[in-house]
């Protein structure tokens, strides 16, 4: 219990994620993501986890555990630190759920040995969701039941941060979770199909507002006393699109590709989805000051250490790896769900389907 809890003392500390919501002309409803740490290597696993596992939720510091249930839905995800912490998956309804970090925002309520046995930390919440819940309302009806705490203190009793939550169903609800003011549940409908990190979802929504002038293609030339002024090449109509890293300006870069994607048939909807997330990617040693270069670990090729999309409507879950760029395809429909794996998600050779 100790080394879990020290390493999310040392992974604490970055993980900016961009998240996209797509429809395509089929109607089938895909949901992608990054996720990003440049400190050290997440140990991410694809974990395939079967109907009826028990689970219980660990407690911040202590060896005590918290609420136990049983899933009732199979599921994959991929894991993060820890195989009980999963980052992202999607469950055999066609529910998706995942958590992107959100610092200086969450507040989560302070753990209370009362509430034992309706405590969850924070990291198990998207595990939760999807071995309980078949949709989004669901979810939406159930959450407040739960006393959602943080996963570990630091040693001067500060709670670590935590994270709010996108989950979307195959019906095409999809929401942001955000837990604040020391335990308030807020519940937003996600309408633009983007998540990133901080500040909280309102602001995001609110700075779009910035750029109500971006648009695809070109501004238009125009004439100044007898002087022509015209474009040096495509993409005007997109100049002051931020290109920084920060969340806010991935938030926006987000919503503009997704505002200018065309619609697609559901195979290149998801190659597309993966082409957009690739913007996101952030090379090892960009969050590292000039003093500090020498921190910037060996044993990863990138910050953007996976990125997965699911497929709410055909149950297949994609990911791919800062090791291996080719992307693999889980299909939830041909799962021999019999028992609980854990699965390497860096296979030396490149394939494409995962056999289970």
């Amino acid at each position: 219990m100790k080394k879990i809890f020290l390493s999310i003392l040392i992974a604490s500390n970055l993980y900016p994620c961009t998240g996209i919501s797509i429809k395509s002309n089929e109607n089938a409803y895909l949901q992608a993501r990054t996720i990003e740490y440049g400190e050290s290597n997440l140990n991410s696993k694809l974990i395939i986890v079967p109907k009826n596992h028990s689970f219980n939720s660990l407690l911040p510091n202590t060896k005590e555990t918290g609420i136990s249930w049983k899933s009732k839905y199979n599921f994959v995800g991929i894991s993060v630190i820890n195989e009980r912490f999963i980052a992202e998956g999607l469950n055999e309804a066609g529910l998706n759920a995942g958590f992107f970090y959100f610092p200086n925002y969450g507040s989560l309520e302070k753990y209370n040995k009362k509430y034992k046995s309706k405590s969850l930390v924070d990291l198990q919440l998207v595990s939760y969701i999807l071995s309980n819940f078949k949709s989004v309302e669901e979810v939406k009806q159930n959450i407040k039941n739960l006393k959602i705490v943080n996963i570990a203190y630091d040693k001067n009793n500060n709670a670590l941060p935590t994270a709010h939550f996108r989950v979307a169903d195959s019906t095409g609800a999809n929401i942001v979770i955000e837990i604040i003011e020391n335990g308030k549940i807020m519940i937003y409908e996600n309408k633009v199909g983007v998540i990133t990190n901080s500040p909280d979802y309102p602001w995001h929504i609110k700075n779009l507002n910035n750029y109500v002038n971006l648009r695809a293609g070109n501004a238009n030339n125009f004439n100044v006393n007898n002087q022509e002024i015209s474009s040096f090449g495509a993409g005007t109509a997109a100049l002051g699109l931020p290109g920084d890293i920060t969340p806010p300006s991935r938030f926006v870069r987000a919503f503009f590709y997704l505002k200018t994607m065309p619609k697609l048939n559901t195979k290149d909807s998801i190659f597309t989805a993966f082409h957009i997330l690739n913007n996101f990617d952030i090379p090892i040693g960009v969050e590292f000051s000039n003093e500090h270069k020498e921190y910037i670990p060996k044993d990863i090729l990138s910050a953007t250490q996976w990125s997965s999309l699911s497929d709410l409507s055909n149950l297949e879950f994609y990911y791919k790896t800062m090791n291996d760029f080719s992307i693999k395809r889980v299909d939830l429909k041909n799962i021999n769900f019999k028992e609980y794996k854990i699965i390497n998600l860096n296979e030396e050779k490149q394939i494409n389907d995962i056999k289970i």
